[in-house]
């Protein structure tokens, strides 16, 4: 039995052998980065994890400076899906774009 070394994949291999559409999919449809735990991008699955998190504190905040007698509906429940849906547009987007940078990069390394 051959057994091949070939070292550790570079973090530009990694995130170009990932799956465009899998990225986004799963950018998508949790909606909190999980597309970037695929990609092994623990940056930006933090930072979209801090930003979903101020999103509901912001969220929470409203809600509490509501009367809850006003007879008036809260706009509060559609704002907070607003800024959850730009998250989730904005980190699949970038993932994508990511990727396909990341391809890009590799295509242009010249073989050894």
């Amino acid at each position: 039995m051959i057994r091949q070394t070939l070292g550790n994949p570079t973090r530009s291999q990694i995130l170009a052998s990932s799956s465009i559409w899998v990225a986004v999919l799963l950018n998508i449809i949790p909606g909190v980065g999980t597309g970037y735990l695929y990609q092994r991008r623990w940056k930006a699955y933090w930072f979209t994890g801090l930003s979903s998190f101020g999103a509901l504190i912001l969220t929470m905040t409203l809600q509490s400076s509501i009367d809850p007698n006003d007879p008036a509906p809260a706009s509060v429940d559609q704002f907070s899906l607003i800024i959850l849906f730009a998250i989730t547009a904005f980190t699949s987007i970038e993932a994508s774009l990511a990727v396909k940078h990341a391809r890009k990069s590799i295509s242009n390394v010249p073989s050894m």
